[in-house]
C-alpha cells in the first residue's frame, strides 16, 4: 500500500473507555502507530477515568480535544437537518450553535484539559468534522495550533487546508455501510495516488458494526505495510 496512516479514535467518554481500550490493544497487537484519542470534555469524568487518559497520554496517544457534549441542543436550519438525516444525527454539536457559542465551547473544551491534570491538546475535532458557522480567519483567535474537518487538517494560525484523505466505518444500518463503503474506495484511491497520508476514523463501536470485517482487512494491510518498509534496506546497504 504505501500509506502513511493516521489513526484516530473518536467519542472517548467515561461510557466507552473499554471498547476504546479494546481499540487500543488491537492496534498494539498490529503494531501500528500510536493513535489520536477525541476526548468529550462535557462528561460527568472521574478520577480513575481521568487516570487513564493520562496513562494512554504517557503511551504516546495524542488527546484532542472533541466538542462538549458531543451532542447538539437542537436542529438548527435546514443544512442542519439533512446533516442530521444523512450523516450526524445528533452529534453535530457545532451546527446548533452561532459563531460566538461555537468559539466559548472550544475554548471551555480546551480549558478542561490543564484543569484535569492532562496535557493541553493541540488538535481539535468537531463532533462529526461539522465546524458549523465559525470561519476559518476566528480559529487563530482559539488557542488549538489545527482544527480537523472532513476534507484535511486546518492550520489555525494561517487558516491553511492540508487536505488529507479520510476513511471511516461507523455504519450501523445497510445504507451508511453502503455509502461509506463507496466512500473508503474514492479516499483509499486518492490517498494511493497521491502519496498523501491516510486518516482512519475508528468509533468505539466500529468493531461490532456492519464494516467491522474491512476495518479489521485494512488494519492488517497497514500492518503489512508498515513493516515491510521497516524491514527494506536502505538505499546502498549491502543486500
Amino acid at each position: 500500500m504505501n500509506i502513511r496512516p493516521l489513526l484516530s479514535v473518536h467519542d472517548v467518554m467515561p461510557e466507552t473507555l473499554a471498547p476504546v481500550a479494546d481499540i487500543l490493544t488491537r492496534l498494539r497487537r498490529h503494531r501500528l502507530p500510536p493513535a489520536t484519542l477525541l476526548v468529550v470534555p462535557g462528561c460527568r469524568w472521574q478520577t480513575d477515568e481521568l487516570l487513564q487518559l493520562r496513562r494512554w497520554q504517557l503511551q504516546g496517544h495524542e488527546l484532542a480535544a472533541h466538542g462538549w457534549r458531543h451532542r447538539a441542543r437542537g436542529i438548527r436550519g435546514l443544512h442542519h437537518r439533512l446533516h442530521a438525516a444523512f450523516i450526524s444525527r445528533d452529534a453535530a454539536e457545532h451546527l446548533a450553535l452561532s459563531t460566538d457559542e461555537i468559539g466559548a465551547l472550544m475554548r471551555r473544551s480546551y480549558d478542561w484539559f490543564a484543569r484535569n491534570g492532562l496535557d493541553a491538546p493541540e488538535l481539535y475535532v468537531p463532533p462529526a468534522w461539522a465546524l458549523g458557522a465559525l470561519p476559518r480567519t476566528a480559529l487563530r483567535d482559539l488557542p488549538y495550533a489545527r482544527v480537523e474537518t472532513t476534507a484535511g487538517f486546518i492550520d489555525a494560525a494561517s487558516g491553511r487546508l492540508d487536505a488529507v484523505p479520510l476513511l471511516g466505518f461507523e455504519a450501523d444500518t445497510a445504507a451508511r455501510a453502503l455509502a461509506l463503503s463507496a466512500w473508503n474506495r474514492g479516499q483509499l484511491l486518492l490517498a494511493r495516488s497521491s502519496g498523501r497520508p491516510l486518516r482512519v476514523g475508528i468509533h468505539p463501536q466500529d468493531f461490532q458494526l456492519r464494516l467491522a470485517g474491512a476495518l479489521e482487512r485494512l488494519l492488517r494491510a497497514l500492518a503489512i505495510d508498515i513493516t515491510s518498509r521497516r524491514a527494506a534496506p536502505l538505499v546502498g546497504d549491502a543486500p
